[in-house]
């Protein structure tokens, strides 16, 4: 496990390095250049269709699915339910916390500044996921890098969809499955004394129920359970916020100046130089909004549309939700209290810092918001795998995938949480190499798609009001 866990480590510190920090925010940059910051820009008709798209439009029926050739399985609000169910999980309440106490301060600047190039990213990949889906030998809707990748760039290209797809498969177990169970898990125990094996057990059971019905039944359920955990949260934070009022805005004031200034050790703080505020920053900011990995458009390709820049355009709200709201909300709890300072990291540092405010049941909000947004990540990653896995290996590896993912679940729950953590953030990694390249490449079609669309030369009948937003 030793030798293992160094390996593993070496290769986490060149492919989260300086290159990949570069290429990440990079070909965000890029595209969000590319668009003329549109995605800032259209933030608000995002959130107006996003409402309207809770359903799928009335009158479109089998016969139209046959006919039209591109609808969905799941309503376009639900794809982004999915994705957000994916999204918002241990990143959220450990990832931002390991941030801080790693990077400092100064390291939730740099995940805003990944949230807002990501919205770029998620769009692009969201347009991209939506243009080029296939439909596969059940006749359901299936997409995403390795499907832009191969339709997009050609059979030369072929190869790299596959390495996508082999990563994806394999990140999905740690990402989606063990890193998730741990988190909750440990929360678990720490909290309410429940033991790692009977926590394990029973999110086996409960996520196995969902994921072996496939996407409809992963997303009829992320569809009501991400609004109502996510709105919870964030109401508990900033009740904590409330409580905390007068270190706000000297919190805000440790973002901005460690973001560019090295911080000194503090107490058990062991201080943080400002490369290390950008590299976890950027890291735990990609680990939590998944801009750029290439997982979210998998979901998104499952949605009942014709339009790829109106899924995009909704699709872009995951990285705006998960980091600029929810994330930030976790951050400002953690640096209006004085617990990180002590040297604490992880999901109980976010607990600690709860608590402090909330005496008695602060904790126990974060352990039962862990153990649910962990639960969703689940669901949500193990349609990313199952597809990654189709995509290799034919449909009829579905099923055998989904019942491997189903029983790492209580593995995870027991495993050693730093080998966990390590190894899931050297798989995004791998994951996010191949997506970027295909972004970059294909950056000219998304441009297009997305001129045309605001130009009114892809308007569908009713669309119209919405261009003149």
């Amino acid at each position: 496990m030793e030798t293992l866990t160094s390996l593993l480590g070496a290769i986490n510190g060149v492919v989260w390095g300086p290159v990949m920090l570069i290429l990440l925010l990079g070909v965000g940059i890029y595209l969000q250049l590319g668009l003329k910051l549109m995605p800032i820009r259209k933030l608000g008709m995002g959130f107006k269709l996003m409402w309207a798209g809770r359903e799928a439009k009335p009158g479109v029926g089998k016969a139209a699915v046959a006919k039209e050739g591109d609808e969905g399985e799941i309503s376009p609000f639900d794809a982004l339910m999915t994705a957000l169910s994916a999204t918002i999980g241990t990143g959220n309440i450990a990832g931002v916390a390991t941030a801080i106490a790693l990077g400092g301060p100064g390291a939730v600047f740099w995940m805003w500044i990944t949230a807002l190039v990501g919205m770029a990213t998620k769009f692009a990949e969201a347009v991209l996921a939506v243009r080029y889906r296939e439909t596969d030998s059940t006749g359901f809707h299936v997409g995403g890098p390795m499907f832009y990748i191969k339709n997009g760039l050609g059979k030369k290209w072929l190869w790299l969809g596959g390495v996508f797809a082999f990563f994806g498969a394999v990140a999905a177990f740690g990402i989606g499955n063990t890193v998730q169970s741990n988190s909750v898990a440990d929360a678990m125990d720490a909290t309410f004394g429940i033991p790692t094996w009977l926590s394990g057990v029973v999110i086996m059971v409960l996520a196995g129920a969902v994921i072996l019905g496939g996407i409809k039944r992963i997303a009829k359920v992320a569809g009501k359970l991400v609004p109502v955990m996510g709105i919870a949260y964030v109401v508990a934070g900033l009740l904590v916020l409330i409580i905390n009022a007068g270190q706000i805005g000297e919190a805000f004031g440790l973002i901005f100046y460690y973001a560019f200034n090295p911080m000194a050790a503090a107490g058990g703080f062991a201080g943080a130089a400002v490369m290390a505020a950008i590299r976890f920053g950027v890291a735990r900011g990609i680990f939590s909004n998944e801009a750029g990995l290439g997982s979210a458009p998998i979901a998104h390709a499952a949605a009942k549309t014709k339009n790829p820049v109106r899924q995009g355009l909704i699709a872009m709200l995951g990285t705006f939700i998960d980091t600029i709201i929810v994330c930030t909300i976790t951050a400002l709890v953690i640096l209006t209290s004085t617990v990180w300072i002590d040297g604490e990291a992880g999901a109980s540092l976010t607990a600690l810092s709860f608590d402090a405010a909330l005496p008695g049941f602060g904790n126990q909000i974060v352990a039962v918001a862990l153990a649910i947004f962990a639960f969703t990540t689940i669901l949500g990653w193990s349609f990313y795998g199952e597809k990654c896995c189709q995509f290799l290996f034919g449909t009829r590896s579905i099923m055998i995938y989904r019942v491997l993912f189903v029983l790492a679940i209580p593995l995870g729950a027991i495993a050693q949480l730093g080998f966990i953590w390590l190894m899931a953030d050297t798989f995004n990694a791998m994951m996010a190499i191949p997506n970027l390249i295909a972004l970059a490449l294909l950056s000219p079609v998304v441009f297009k798609l997305t001129k045309d669309y605001f130009d009114g030369k892809d308007v569908l009948p009713g669309e119209e009001l919405e261009h003149d937003q």
